[in-house]
């Protein structure tokens, strides 16, 4: 029987409590998801390690756009990664480019060396480096357990092909975990097509606000975006996907 892990990347107490709820293995818990995700605040996380019991990986991204961080940036990756490492935190999420589009090795080392024993999981920059398999074979050799990507490519449906090719070249020395799009419309044609083991998904849903009184005239973000919609995940949506995953498992 095989066992396929499931990861869940939430933003709120609420979305982490549904994700377990919903069967998920581990989170992957970062602060505005809306934007792809950026550093949690440490109360957050706190509050989210006391509701579940399932292990909590933290990102660790100081900013929303692309993975080339300037030396103060670089400092504050640093210190987050060994502060969430040293108040409770699985393992962390990381990932930082060179403006060549390579793996940041030198960088790279010194956060692996502030998470210590801490699983660490390289983040989707792996999706827009310049050679995905000497930055798989980069992490490797840093010690990286596990690669977060969609392939290179917006969905991990559409980037299926080079997804194989990588869990072949992996071999099992890193976990390739499937991201970008997962749920229970495509779970099963991606573990097939690419023979991976390891999937991750934030299962969303929109809900309303709880406001009943609403300024139309003003917005506090993106104008595109409603100050109304609140982004959760949803329990069924996790429920969905693990059962298919437990199916396959058991079908071996």
């Amino acid at each position: 029987m095989k066992k396929y892990l499931l990861e869940c990347c939430v933003d709120s107490v609420e979305s982490a409590a549904a994700a377990q709820a919903g069967g998920a293995d581990r989170l992957e818990l970062c602060g505005n998801l809306i934007i792809g995700g950026t550093t949690p605040d440490i109360h957050l996380f706190s509050a989210v390690r006391k509701k579940v019991s399932i292990p909590v990986n933290v990102l660790i991204r100081p900013r929303f756009g692309d993975f080339c961080y300037t030396d103060e940036e670089f400092e504050i990756i640093r210190k987050d990664v060994r502060m969430f490492c040293e108040n409770g935190a699985d393992g962390v999420v990381i990932g930082i480019l060179k403006p060549d589009g390579s793996l940041d090795r030198e960088r790279m080392k010194i956060l692996m060396e502030a998470a210590g024993d801490k699983n660490v999981t390289l983040h989707r920059a792996f999706d827009v480096c310049n050679d995905p398999f000497q930055a798989l074979h980069d992490a490797e050799q840093l010690g990286v357990r596990t690669i977060l990507t969609s392939g290179q490519k917006n969905a991990s449906y559409e980037g299926r092909d080079l997804l194989s090719r990588l869990v072949k070249e992996a071999d099992g020395k890193i976990d390739i975990l499937v991201g970008g799009g997962v749920g229970a419309e495509n779970v099963e044609e991606l573990a097939k097509a690419t023979g991976a083991q390891a999937f991750h998904m934030s299962g969303k849903v929109t809900l309303d606000s709880a406001m009943t009184y609403r300024k139309p005239d003003v917005s506090m973000g993106l104008p595109v975006m409603s100050e109304y919609a609140v982004f959760r995940t949803d329990e069924k949506k996790v429920a969905a996907v693990r059962n298919i995953l437990n199916k396959l498992g058991s079908a071996g």
